[in-house]
């Protein structure tokens, strides 16, 4: 018998919204608007490409309740395409899909084969001796051990369990359909099609053990590259995993060592080439890219000073490299101060002496709490600078040492050097 091969896929959020970049005026706004169904739809083009056996669709197909039947219309249209290919595909609902969440259904081409969200459900494929073992989420809050309740293994099948969980210690995702590694490996499956955490994950043992990730990357928490896997399962041989890489718009943060930079001009050099380096890899796909500049930086201050500019610097340097491929999604500054400010016309006996004077004022209490009041305030007329400026957000958050910090380099810098 040929090998049996399979695409496993979970979190697919159809429209789902991409964050991050709408409020930028070069965002692309109508690749956000559509990155999960193109995503889905190359997905589904290379499952009839690849002849696959059949698709696993692990759970969160949907990002909630839909807002019309658009997005229930698109899924049954990819459904039948896979039907004309003679390709059927098996669906767990997760918590975002699940059935008290949905308050609309359409009824889905015949290749379409749904898991019970009352008990453990299996479905086979006779001619490839294929048991498919599932359940799907009744409510959204799904706290339970679904395995559990998982049946033993067909004999003389390649057993595969279905199973939107959040398995254990992945303290980012909510806790819905708990269980462990070792619970999993003692059901006896060849394969567990897991679904609900975002990052790719494998474990090997008795069983294979996987998460695919999520089908496309929604903000700038999910950076890298993302997709589903492609399964070939050969006779007496451990399932063969590979990812597929189907993301339309891809979401990365370049972090750029400037501790060698003496000035703005050098960082935009730099930047340059890091974010040159990332079309290396499928260049044709577009990128949102957050820039951290990192280091002991000797400009630490001056960059500070000039975050403005800093950000149309690095937003000159993506123009020329392609505007087309990359977005700016933010310029972030986490350098810190580096040797001692040069010595200017202000003596050196009065720098030290004003520097120890700034660092007091970190424990100042009534110097906090009138800087606290004031940009409290101005941060209250300018909202929407907030996210944009460190020094407001520290204010926002009263972290008044920690402004302090970031403004008595530039100071002393500028200082050191007046004429």
């Amino acid at each position: 018998m040929p090998p049996v091969r399979f695409i496993h896929t979970a979190d697919i959020h159809l429209d789902s919204p991409l964050r991050g970049l709408s409020a930028y005026q070069d965002a692309p706004a109508a690749r956000l608007r559509g990155a999960t169904r193109e995503a889905f739809g190359q997905l589904i083009s290379t499952a009839i490409d690849e002849h696959v056996d059949f698709v696993v669709i692990a759970g969160d197909l949907y990002d909630g309740d839909w807002p019309d039947f658009n997005t229930g219309l698109f899924f049954c249209a990819e459904m039948g395409r896979l039907h004309r290919a003679g390709i059927p595909a098996f669906v767990v609902f997760g918590n975002h899909d699940a059935e008290s969440h949905m308050t609309r259904a359409l009824r889905l081409p015949d290749n379409v084969r749904r898991f019970s969200a009352g008990e453990c459900e299996v479905h086979t494929l006779e001619e490839r001796r294929v048991a498919l073992h599932g359940r799907s989420f009744r409510v959204r809050d799904t706290t339970e051990n679904l395995v559990t309740g998982y049946g033993p293994p067909l004999r003389g099948y390649f057993n595969i369990g279905v199973l939107h969980t959040a398995l254990e210690g992945h303290g980012d995702h909510a806790s819905y359909a708990p269980c462990t590694l070792d619970e999993l490996h003692a059901k006896g499956y060849d394969y567990w099609a897991l679904g609900h955490v975002h990052e790719h994950r494998i474990w090997t043992g008795r069983s294979t053990i996987c998460f695919p990730g999520n089908l496309q990357g929604r903000s700038i928490r999910e950076t890298g590259r993302r997709g589903a896997v492609l399964v070939t399962v050969d006779e007496g041989r451990a399932p063969a995993v590979e990812r597929l890489f189907v993301d339309v718009l891809r979401w990365e943060h370049v972090e750029i060592d400037v501790s060698g930079c003496g000035s703005i001009e050098d960082v935009s050099v730099a930047a340059s080439r890091a974010l040159s380096a990332l079309l290396d890899t499928d260049g044709h796909v577009p990128r949102a890219v957050r820039v951290t500049l990192a280091g002991d930086s000797p400009i630490h201050g001056e960059l500070f000073a000039r975050e403005t500019e800093l950000r149309a610097h690095v937003l000159a340097e993506i123009a020329a490299i392609g505007p087309e491929r990359l977005w700016l999604e933010k310029v972030r500054l986490a350098t810190r101060p580096g040797s001692r400010t040069p010595e200017g016309t202000l003596g050196a006996d009065a720098l030290a002496e004003l520097e120890g004077l700034l660092a007091e004022g970190r424990h100042d209490e009534a110097l906090l709490k009138d800087l606290r009041d004031e940009f409290s305030r101005m941060a209250g007329r300018a909202p929407d600078l907030n996210e944009e400026v460190p020094a407001l957000r520290r204010a926002r958050d009263g972290d008044l040492a920690g402004l302090i910090d970031i403004v008595v380099p530039g100071l002393l810098s500028r200082l050191a050097t007046r004429e």
